[in-house]
């Protein structure tokens, strides 16, 4: 991809720029294309020309009005990639022209979370990020005459968008923008989940529920580690040929479950006493359950990765607990989002690390809302959006 990085700086330097973006104006309505103002970056900010962005379940679950810190109008995205366009003031590590991926868990390097190896979650604007703005209070984005809010802190269905320079990493201009926008989120999700949360080790038992891209990645990630059997669990076999591909050594349908017996159970029973560790990547409470009453007990380990509804809760008898089960959850695999999202990148380049085989659909920005349909359908893994202009 060739791009003029330099005209576009001496055109648009410290000016308010005004592009097309898909905004949600309210819950559940339609995604509006829209000619919005993105304002100049401020002190510590980049402003980013996003040129692709793939889907993500979470921007259905915001849109759909599931998200309780879901806000609107807002313009919504965060697995993107693209260009910085300008930077603000005390910015050094970018200059206009790098490639970016906008990173929605950020990496200030200085708060007590991100000096602790235990943890990716930065806290240093988890409340202005939270409540939809920039770290000092206010919105880049408008549109007749009206304050957007920005989404995840990243804001990608925007030709262009702002982002906080923490919440932004550099990668190689090498790497293909419309592979590896894939990596701000639900790819580095699930194959982080087991390298980095539960530290799957070599000859392990892996179950995992649900096959979109999450679980998927959550299948390579099992793979590349070395599990011995990786069971494949959801309510749609046309999904098992893609599992199989990604690694899963078992495809199992919930609806093979005799009836009268749980699903934990029969899964306990068919796999030699469960499995050393278990991922549910759906995002419903009673399958959440299930992976963790399937993991071996003594010794296994659950991870939460799908997003639950909001106000919904989790349950389980403590004996399951007491009898030496594990139940963690994970944000975007534990990766330090700075550091690591470039060595994912790197991975990708040196074929360590599948993403074109996720790609299953294209579409423009102004396709959003088809695009939304399509990422219900369960042959859709990601659909790619080409935002801006190249």
């Amino acid at each position: 991809l060739q791009f003029s990085p330099i005209r576009e700086m001496s055109d648009t330097t410290g000016k308010v720029i005004s592009c097309k973006a898909a905004v949600a104006w309210e819950a559940k309505a339609p995604l509006s294309i829209e000619t919005v103002e993105v304002a100049p970056p401020k002190k510590g900010e980049v402003r980013v020309k996003i040129l692709f962005n793939a889907l993500c379940h979470t921007d259905a679950y915001t849109h759909g009005g599931h998200d309780p810190e879901g806000l609107f109008p807002v313009i919504l995205g965060h697995e993107g990639a693209g260009v910085v366009e300008s930077v603000g003031e005390g910015v050094i590590e970018f200059l206009p022209g790098d490639h970016v991926i906008p990173t929605y868990v950020p990496q200030c390097k200085e708060c007590e979370y991100c000096k602790n190896p235990k943890t990716n979650l930065c806290q240093k604007i988890r409340i202005t990020q939270g409540n939809g703005v920039m770290p000092d209070g206010t919105s880049r984005f408008t549109c007749k005459g009206k304050q957007l809010f920005h989404f995840m802190g990243t804001s990608t269905f925007s030709e262009y968008t702002v982002v906080a320079e923490i919440s932004l990493a550099k990668i190689e201009k090498s790497a293909p923008l419309e592979k590896v926008c894939l990596l701000g989120c639900g790819v580095s999700t699930g194959y982080g989940a087991v390298l980095n949360t539960c530290k799957v080790e070599w000859g392990s038992t892996v179950a995992v529920w649900g096959l979109g891209a999450v679980g998927l990645a959550v299948i390579m990630g099992a793979k590349a580690v070395g599990a011995k059997r990786i069971v494949a669990i959801d309510l749609l076999e046309k999904k098992f040929d893609a599992a199989r591909q990604f690694g899963a050594t078992d495809c199992v349908s919930p609806k093979e479950c005799p009836e009268g017996k749980s699903v934990q159970a029969w899964l306990v029973e068919k796999f030699d006493g469960g499995f050393d560790y278990t991922f549910e990547c759906v995002g419903r409470v009673e399958t959440m359950r299930q992976a963790l009453e399937a993991a071996h007990k003594g010794w296994g380990v659950s991870c939460i990765i799908g997003v639950a509804g909001a106000g919904q809760e989790i349950s389980t008898r403590p004996f399951q607990l007491v009898t030496g089960r594990t139940w963690k959850g994970t944000a975007f695999g534990g990766w330090k989002s700075k550091d690591s999202v470039p060595t994912l990148v790197k991975d990708y380049m040196e074929k360590k690390l599948k993403l074109d085989e996720f790609v299953t659909h294209r579409y423009s920005l102004e396709q959003v809302n088809e695009a939304f349909e399509t990422l219900h359908h369960g042959d859709c893994l990601r659909a790619v959006l080409s935002v801006a202009p190249q």
